[in-house]
């Protein structure tokens, strides 16, 4: 296995992990910066109120982008696998 498999790899996965990310963290922040300015807006500052809303916008995000989060995975996943016997030898 050469250094440019090496960094090959770590490059992909790099991508990956963040592609994976990437809709849960974007959920957060947008319903984070909702929540946030409702709360200046009303002078309501209760930390459940930031919390809960957030929660359930991640939970919600994990259900519909987590089928296509973990096909993405399971891909790379696999083409690694496949890849890896040709990189040894």
């Amino acid at each position: 296995m050469s250094v440019g498999d090496v960094l090959e790899i770590g490059e992909q996965a790099l991508r990956i992990a963040a592609l994976v990310a990437a809709p849960i963290l974007l959920t957060a922040l947008g319903v984070g910066l909702v929540v946030g300015i409702l709360q200046a807006a009303t002078q309501l500052q209760e930390t459940t109120l930031s919390f809960i809303p957030k929660l359930l916008g991640v939970g919600l995000m994990l259900v519909i982008a987590g089928p296509w989060m973990l096909s993405l995975l399971v891909d790379w996943f696999r083409d690694l696998l496949l890849r890896l016997p040709g990189m040894l030898g």
